[in-house]
């Protein structure tokens, strides 16, 4: 019986303690059988990642699996590795699955009779349940199974929606409770009176993982590694609560204690351990024979990793002094301490064995050979579940290459481009040459990246990496207060825009010092106080007005760029009412639903989203393709950040139609994109949503005109180190269980694995793929005096001078990230975090390159679209005019 997500402590209390009260309240029979001795309980560590698939390919074949299997739990394959039911299926077993499909997805044919669920739709607590549940009786009153497996997602889902202290917490314990009531009275205790049967019935109720306090799972705190094992049949000897709940195992213990309990081959790859306690009904020699079993069984993967490893190959000086006389220590290298410590434990159970045979043997002399076994198998299990699998060698080094060659080029392209953009600049301004202030920034900016990538190798830095992007943002916005306030102090009365600039700095510190605190990030200190937190204890009265005034706010600030081009103009206003009726339409479904995944207008609230969904999809799909072939040809006055172009490249290129259309184009980029996260984000990040649009509409103010003097990298670079200190301040971090699962089902009545595991992204990588979509909004405000834009050039020259700088330094950032990151990851492929710390943060850089690769496509695409757009209509122009000049030359 699986009921994922349950966390040990739930059952068995911590640190020698009971549980809660509310928890032991709610699973009274299961209480009384560990009270009893009828049921033994484990505390089982589960190996990262804490997702489903994974841990149960751990339960069942012993082995420990890699980080791609979050990947793969989304889409599970067979299972081809040796495993249980692989072995039950040999030896004739019918097998009979209620629950979880992703059983079904794993042993594909192995199962008599099956009913299999969807894990993923989270908002589902009860029929996901009772699906299971409803085929109980009938199945207990069979007898033409061996095995039947029951896995229950409830559990998991209550703890994704609301979290460990869900109100639905208890009665769920309740209702698994009376499942362990039911089997126990009917498949066991029914048969203790009958002596055939007597032993021969297991219940082993395990979970898969834990959760964290919000109910999310993932990482590898001790909160989700934190996973149960209750056995219930066993004949044992206990008879006080604490020893039967004060015990600690691997999760990958279970294959080789149920191969061993039922009498068939342990799982070639297993790395888990017999748990004690669980033989004790069997005789002496079965318990040690079960225990060389296991021995000979991790012997052999010890072989496998280590050459030349063999039994007799290492003489394990100190094995004995000649007198039959065990020494207790193993020295040496560690295939010598290997060999030692197997040789030890062979030579003291062939001790008994003789001895037994002449009827001296002692309870101390079996007591010895069972604890050196145990000290070899804890010793090589240990050992085996930190070794990483053996890779290609040649394969891992071409991917190296290729991922340094492609970081090569995109870094020689945006140097040449630099250099380009710069001589241009000294030939028309010489005197910027002598600004050596102006050279801090870039050097800044430079500097952040070096100690970026030097951070990789430190699990701590990797862990807490909140700190880094909010402590250089912030430092690089106060490099931007000096900048501003320069000008102020001996050109005040030339420069009348400079108080504008300074108030738009002093607006990015204090929101940036908000966000900071907002969220109590990363690992180590995520019970600290923070906004959010106080905000949840308030009450969700208090949260649900803050978010009501952050959707109004979103929506007129959002709709304020659009003002500053002139609301008189048709075509704006059309734009901006559209999106206001997508606003009120968020501010609708904020107002009328609490978030409650179990109100009765459960479907109206889902109906209400798809609406949100829709109306946001058409105004920004509209203005994107509508706009560009409407907007009339105007001055560049009438849109903000516009400087002079000449009329001989006006001629040739659509520059102005071109930056204006950019400029509406990345405004309804930005504000849908808010609107949407303000739906799919959690009540409490309605903030964070607002003040990020308030960041990125500050520092799009003083990166315009181009008076603050900034290359354009590095203001792109800025942008792109905002959007990474956002994503922090949203609550992410570097753990897989900060991923909110269950906001990835809203507005879906029905689960489809592709759209939530969109929607699952979108809300992840919400900031930084704000500030790669506000990108086209940056290239319509920047200034384009100082490129080097020739006189008589071709369109592709000018497109390549306004999107290269905006495309390729979020590529080229990524790209150094990407490639460090890798070498890092290579290097500490034996570390002792390299699963739970390591890994996880690789999968995260691997889905930011995606993000970014997304976010530059649109950027790329919406510049070529528009231009293309604008050069038809310019063609179709001239050719109107040629004809009305050949009309009239004819008249």
């Amino acid at each position: 019986m699986v009921i994922d997500g349950l966390p040990a402590e739930f059952v068995l209390g911590k640190d020698g303690q009971p549980p809660k009260e509310a928890f032991r309240d709610s699973m009274p029979y299961t209480q009384s059988l560990l009270a009893n001795g009828v049921a033994v309980g484990y505390h089982a560590k589960a190996a990262p990642p804490t997702v489903t698939m994974p841990r149960l390919k751990a339960m069942v074949s012993g082995a420990i699996g890699g980080f791609l299997d979050v990947a793969f739990n989304f889409n599970t394959q067979a299972l081809l590795d040796d495993n249980l039911l692989d072995q039950f299926f040999r030896v004739g077993w019918q097998m009979v699955m209620l629950g979880d499909d992703t059983w079904l997805k794993l042993f594909p044919g192995l199962f008599k009779r099956h009913d299999g669920v969807n894990s993923f739709y989270v908002k589902d607590t009860v029929q996901v349940d009772q699906n299971v549940s409803r085929h109980l009786a009938d199945e207990l009153l069979r007898d033409d199974w061996n095995l039947l497996i029951l896995h229950y997602l409830g559990l998991d889902h209550v703890g994704h929606i609301g979290g460990r202290n869900s109100n639905l917490m208890a009665p769920k314990l309740k209702e698994m409770d009376e499942v362990v009531r039911m089997i126990h009275l009917h498949a066991i205790q029914a048969h203790e009176g009958d002596k055939g049967q007597k032993g021969h019935t297991l219940l082993m109720v395990v979970s898969d993982h834990g959760m964290t306090d919000n109910g999310n799972h993932g990482g590898s705190s001790y909160e989700e590694t934190d996973s149960l094992v209750l056995l219930i049949g066993l004949e044992n000897l206990v008879s006080d609560h604490s020893t039967a709940t004060d015990n600690a195992v691997y999760q990958v213990d279970i294959a080789p204690t149920l191969a061993l309990l039922f009498g068939v081959p342990i799982p070639k790859n297993n790395v888990g351990v017999l748990i004690s306690k669980t033989l004790d009904s069997l005789k002496d020699e079965q318990q040690l024979r079960a225990l060389e079993l296991n021995s000979w069984q991790l012997f052999r993967l010890l072989q496998a990793q280590i050459p030349g490893l063999s039994y007799g190959e290492f003489k394990c000086s100190g094995f004995t002094d000649g007198q039959d006389h065990v020494v207790s220590t193993c020295n040496g290298r560690m295939e010598a301490q290997f060999c030692c410590l197997y040789k030890r434990a062979a030579f003291l159970h062939s001790s008994w064995k003789s001895k037994k045979s002449s009827k001296s043997n002692t309870k101390e002399e079996y007591s010895s050979a069972v604890a050196a076994y145990y000290e070899f198998l804890k010793t090589s299990s240990e050992w085996l579940s930190r070794k990483t699998t053996d890779k290609p060698v040649h394969l891992l080094a071409f991917g190296v290459a290729t991922m340094f060659l492609s970081c090569l080029i995109l870094l020689s392209e945006i140097h040449w481009l630099r250099r380009e953009v710069y001589l241009h600049q000294r030939q028309q301004v010489p005197s910027l040459h002598g600004l050596g202030r102006s050279n801090l920034e870039e050097r800044f900016i430079l500097g952040v990246i070096f100690f970026l990538v030097i951070s990789m190798g430190s699990s701590s830095m990797v862990e807490e990496e909140h700190y880094i992007w909010h402590f250089f943002i912030l430092t690089f916005f106060l490099l931007l207060l000096r900048k501003t306030s320069t000008p102020l102090v001996f050109f005040k009365r030339q420069n009348g825009g400079t108080d504008i600039w300074i108030s738009s700095v002093f607006v990015l510190l204090i929101s940036g010092r908000i966000l900071r605190g907002w969220h109590q990030g990363g690992v180590n200190w995520t019970n600290l106080p923070d906004i959010s937190k106080w905000l949840e204890q308030s009450g969700s009265g208090h949260i649900k007005l803050i978010q009501l005034v952050s959707v109004f706010l979103v929506t007129c600030l959002g709709l304020f760029p659009l003002l500053l081009v002139g609301s008189k103009r048709f075509l704006i206003q059309v734009v901006g009412f559209s999106f206001l009726i997508s606003g009120f339409l968020v501010f609708l479904h904020v107002l009328k639903n609490q978030y409650d995944m179990f109100a009765s207008s459960y479907y109206d609230s889902n109906l209400s989203v798809q609406i949100v969904y829709a109306s946001l999809g058409l105004a920004t799909f509209g203005t994107f393709v509508v706009f560009p072939w409407l907007i009339p040809s105007s001055s560049s006055r009438d849109f903000p950040g516009n400087v002079s172009i000449s009329v001989d490249i006006q001629n040739n290129f659509p520059w102005v139609e071109l930056r204006n259309s950019l400029y509406v184009i990345g405004s309804a980029y930005i504000l849908s994109w808010c609107l949407l996260q303000l739906v799919l984000q959690q009540p409490v990040n309605s903030v964070p949503i607002l003040l990020l649009l308030v960041q990125l509409l500050a520092i799009m103010l003083c990166f315009s005109h181009g008076r603050l003097h900034l290359a354009e990298w590095v203001e792109v670079a800025t942008l792109y180190f905002l959007g990474m200190a956002g994503h922090f301040a949203l609550g992410n971090s570097n753990t897989l269980a900060t991923i909110d699962v269950a906001a990835a089902f809203i507005g879906i009545s029905s689960h489809s694995t592709l759209l939530s595991g969109i929607l699952m992204f979108m809300i992840t990588y919400a900031s930084p793929m704000l500030i790669l979509l506000s990108l086209v909004m940056y290239v319509s405000v920047k200034d384009t005096g100082s490129l080097p834009i020739p006189q008589y050039s071709d369109s592709g020259f000018h497109l390549k001078m306004m999107l290269a700088f905006p495309c390729l330094v979020p590529l080229g950032i990524n790209s150094v990230v990407l490639t460090a990151y890798t070498l890092v990851l290579l290097l500490m492929r034996n570390h002792l975090f390299v699963w739970s710390v390591f890994s996880p943060k690789y999968l995260y850089v691997c889905a930011t390159t995606v993000c970014t690769y997304i976010g530059v496509c649109v950027v790329a695409a919406t510049g070529m679209y528009t231009y293309l757009v604008l050069a038809i209509r310019r063609k179709r122009q001239v050719k109107c005019l040629l004809g009305e000049t050949w009309k009239t030359s004819i008249s």
